[in-house]
């Protein structure tokens, strides 16, 4: 299952991109009888209310979120027009913000940053399943 939506990325549009991401997640639940755990709707939304944060602050204007899923994996993808790679700050227990790259790195399943003619796109699998719901073959290497 493929779902893909463009925005204008504001602040406004996060909640929009976290309700897109809840739909998808709905619909094939619905469509396809596929199992997601209550924890993966929620890291889903977490993920792209992050990525979509960093687009607002680091990237404004056109993104892209292309959403795709087996029944097993949800691959996140987000696409914007900003040159800079986003990297995780040091460890710092008394920083104020800039966590968000952190807590998507400790959820997620896979990461992958991509350099295009224009921008960047950012890839993160996440497991619909919690830990003791998924197949004792687990997931794929990625």
């Amino acid at each position: 299952m493929h779902r893909s939506a463009a925005y204008e990325m504001t602040s406004g549009e996060i909640a929009s991109a976290r309700g897109f991401v809840r739909d998808f997640l709905s619909a094939s639940q619905i469509l396809h009888g596929w199992p997601v755990s209550d924890r993966a709707m929620d890291v889903a939304q977490l993920v792209v209310s992050e990525l979509a944060t960093n687009v607002c602050k680091y990237a404004p204007g056109p993104c892209l979120l292309d959403l795709e899923s087996d029944g097993v994996t949800l691959d996140i993808t987000m696409w914007d027009t900003g040159a800079v790679l986003p990297a995780a700050s040091p460890a710092d227990p008394t920083r104020v913000g800039q966590h968000g790259l952190e807590l998507v790195l400790m959820v997620c399943q896979g990461f992958e940053i991509h350099r295009e003619p224009v921008g960047k796109r950012l890839v993160v699998r996440l497991s619909l399943l919690d830990s003791t719901d998924q197949e004792p073959s687990g997931l794929a290497a990625w």
